[in-house]
C-alpha cells in the first residue's frame, strides 16, 4: 500500500516487513533495508523514506528478531549455529530471494529490480552474504558503516576472512567471485570513534583498524590490491559520505547515497 505499512511475509517462516511506498510511485526499484544491532526495522523503514521519495522507490525493511536470528544467524548469516557448520539452505542469506519474490508477487512485477542496503550490523550481514552466497539477485549491495569486514583472505577466520571455511567456500575461485560482486562499501568519514559501545573490539577486528572508517578503507584497499596482483576483476565501489558518523538516517539522506546505490549516473 501507499505510505507506511507493515506486513508478514512467508519465506518458509514468517518475517515482519515494514514498507513505504510513495503516493506518486510508478515503476521505481525495490530497496530492501537491513537494520542494525537494535533490530529496529520499523525505524530503518522510516530512515529510508528519504530514499523512497528521492528515487521513486519502494522501501522494505525486514526484521530479523534476536530470538530467531542471534548474532551467528544475523551478522554472521547463519553459516554456523552454536559453532557447527550449517547446510546452505539453512543460511539466513537463503531467505532473501524468497522475500524479494514475495514482494514482487504482491506488486505484480516479477522483474522488479531490487537493491540491498544495510547499515552497521546490517552492513556486516550483507558483506558476508556477498562473500559466501553472492548478491542474491540484487542489482547492487550497499554495506554502510559495517563494524567489521570480511577481508578477501584465508589468513583470518570466518567473520573477518575466509579462514576455517570448507574449501568450496574459501578457495581462490570463491574469493575471486567475492571481488566480482556488485558491492559498495559506503563509509561515513566521521565514523571514527574507537570507543563506540557497539564497535567490535575482538582482536581480529582490531587488526582491520581502530574505527569503522579505517576498517572500510583497509578492506577496500585489500580487495583492490589482490585483484591487481591476481589479474582479477574487482567490481566493488567505495563511496564516502563526508562528515557523517555512525548515523543511519544521515547516511541514507546524504547526497552520496545516490552514487552508492546507482553509480555515477542517476536513475
Amino acid at each position: 500500500p501507499a505510505g507506511a505499512a507493515k506486513m508478514m511475509v512467508d519465506v518458509g517462516q514468517p518475517i515482519e516487513v515494514f514498507t513505504y511506498k510513495p503516493s506518486t510511485y510508478t515503476d521505481g526499484p525495490l530497496i530492501v533495508v537491513f537494520h542494525g544491532v537494535g533490530r529496529n526495522a520499523d525505524d530503518y523503514r522510516d530512515f529510508a523514506i528519504t530514499l523512497a521519495e528521492r528515487f521513486g522507490a519502494i522501501v522494505a525493511a525486514p526484521r530479523f528478531d534476536k530470538a530467531r536470528f542471534p548474532y551467528e544467524a544475523y551478522q554472521r548469516g547463519g553459516i554456523t549455529k552454536h559453532g557447527q557448520a550449517q547446510p546452505r539452505e539453512a543460511w539466513t542469506f537463503s531467505l532473501l530471494p524468497r522475500l524479494v519474490d514475495q514482494l514482487r508477487l504482491i506488486e505484480k512485477r516479477p522483474e522488479l529490480p531490487c537493491y540491498f542496503i544495510g547499515h552497521s550490523a546490517g552492513g556486516q550481514f550483507l558483506v558476508r552474504m556477498v562473500a559466501l552466497a553472492g548478491a542474491q539477485g540484487a542489482v547492487r549491495v550497499i554495506a554502510a558503516n559495517p563494524g567489521s569486514h570480511l577481508f578477501p583472505t584465508r589468513d583470518a577466520d570466518y567473520g573477518y576472512g575466509f579462514g576455517g571455511l570448507p574449501d568450496t567456500l574459501a578457495n581462490d575461485d570463491a574469493i575471486r567471485h567475492y571481488l566480482e560482486a556488485p558491492l559498495t562499501l559506503y563509509l561515513g568519514t566521521a565514523d571514527i570513534d574507537p570507543d563506540d559501545e557497539h564497535l567490535d573490539r575482538r582482536p581480529a577486528a582490531l587488526v582491520q583498524g581502530l574505527t569503522r572508517y579505517e576498517r572500510g578503507q583497509a578492506c577496500f584497499a585489500a580487495a583492490q590490491n589482490l585483484a591487481r596482483e591476481r589479474g582479477w576483476v574487482c567490481n566493488w565501489r567505495k563511496v564516502e559520505a563526508s562528515g557523517i558518523a555512525h548515523d543511519a538516517p544521515m547516511m541514507f539522506a546524504a547526497p552520496e547515497v545516490e552514487e552508492a546505490l546507482f553509480g555515477a549516473s542517476a536513475l
